[in-house]
């Protein structure tokens, strides 16, 4: 009986050891919650910016200059959301005892790069060509691929995140006069949701489990 339990455990161990090979377990939800605020921030200061009340987003009544000033902040609040996942993903790693970098996190990081990469290029040529309305759709959806080709090599979630995410770039392209609005869903109720699960589901979890 005993042998058969050794067994058993030395199975468990080496999954566990090929699972943290292959896939990155370390994202933080806690850094999933505050990009969805910052998201969130970032839409509210856009509405003000734009100044219509009545339709969010009308995309079709857009000038470049205000197009402009949407790009930056939104630059703004990519870049502070980067250095957030960054900082909070590689002090958990640390703190649970993995590799920074290893195949998990270049499978990961390469399978969100194509479809991100390929995103912002044809979101970029819409721009360019004054298609302000496919901007929020566009990025949305993108997004949302990413995540599902990324979620193989890292939690779960972050899959059904993705099919969120490309369900509401959808939504925003039929419903174009309220792409802010769904943008700030998905870039910014989205991310608090599952970062919340995530958090509580693993974070706050692992921590418990130790102390």
């Amino acid at each position: 009986m005993e042998q058969k339990e050794q067994y058993v455990s030395e199975i468990k161990a080496i999954r566990q050891m090929m699972e943290q090979s292959s896939r990155f377990l370390s994202l933080s939800g806690l850094s999933g919650i505050l990009i969805g605020v910052y998201a969130l921030i970032g839409a509210f200061v856009a509405n003000y910016v734009i100044n219509d009340k009545e339709s969010i987003l009308d995309t079709a009544s857009l000038n470049s200059g205000i197009v402009s000033q949407l790009i930056v902040l939104a630059i703004i609040v990519l870049l502070v959301s980067i250095v957030t996942v960054i900082i909070l993903t590689y002090r958990k790693t640390l703190r649970d005892g993995y590799k920074i970098w290893n195949k998990g996190t270049r499978l990961l990081v390469l399978n969100l790069a194509v479809p991100l990469v390929s995103g912002g290029i044809l979101t970029s040529i819409f721009v360019a060509q004054g298609l302000y309305g496919t901007i929020a759709p566009a990025l949305l959806v993108f997004y949302g691929l990413a995540l599902v080709n990324a979620a193989k090599f890292t939690r779960q979630e972050i899959y059904y995140m993705g099919l969120c995410q490309i369900v509401t770039g959808i939504i925003a392209a039929l419903l174009p006069g309220y792409a802010l609005l769904l943008w700030a869903f998905g870039f910014g109720v989205i991310h608090i949701f599952y970062g919340t699960i995530m958090h509580f589901r693993y974070d706050h979890h692992a921590k418990t489990k130790k102390s």
